[in-house]
């Protein structure tokens, strides 16, 4: 009882008072000194499986999409990258598997990319997800499930963040007619 009575007044100063709060230390970025081994593009691995085609008779067709799944040739970054393609964006699961701490795997994406690892995830993702909004005709709930992003919720301020509109906004940006799902991804 002692204990709670004596950091009573501190709590409520802390919320309510004057309290100044500890200046966290600003960050800052780490500039890569020599020359990436990849762009973002030589690691982006597209989710869709299919592509639209149409015979000489005029059917619709779906025909398989050839994929680099193993981009960088280094076994765990194109496990990653595979997981990432899913929507697996559990980086801390992910490195658990490995027995590997989080920052070792963003650690090795700067080496490679010259990008943050938390730069690259948000990139991967807006990436996904921006093909899924303009080729496909999913839901937007199935986009950010797809995607990585967990819910529809997730997805939308994510989307205000970086876009500063909605993902069904964004849609109708980049969606022309004629990209209605061109593409297929296997669920």
């Amino acid at each position: 009882m002692g204990f709670e009575k004596s950091r009573a007044p501190k709590v409520k100063d802390r919320w309510y008072g004057d309290h100044t709060y500890r200046i966290r230390r600003e960050f800052t970025p780490r500039e890569f000194k020599g020359e990436a081994q990849f762009t973002f593009d030589d690691l982006y691995i597209t989710p869709f499986t299919h592509r639209r085609h149409y015979t000489e008779n005029g059917r619709l067709l779906y025909e398989p999409i050839e994929r680099n799944m193993n981009p960088t040739g280094i076994r765990v970054m194109d496990d990653f990258l595979r997981c990432m393609s899913r929507g697996d964006s559990n980086v801390g699961a992910f490195c658990k598997r490995y027995g590997a701490r989080v920052s070792d795997l963003e650690s090795l994406i700067f080496l490679l990319t010259g990008m943050r690892g938390m730069n690259f995830r948000y990139a991967y993702q807006r990436r996904m997800a921006d093909d899924m909004l303009r080729y496909t005709s999913l839901s937007v709930e199935d986009i950010a499930r797809l995607c990585g992003f967990g819910s529809r919720t997730n997805f939308y301020f994510a989307y205000m963040r970086d876009y500063k509109c909605s993902p069904s906004e964004k849609r109708l940006q980049l969606q022309k007619p004629e990209d209605v799902d061109l593409y297929k991804v296997e669920q």
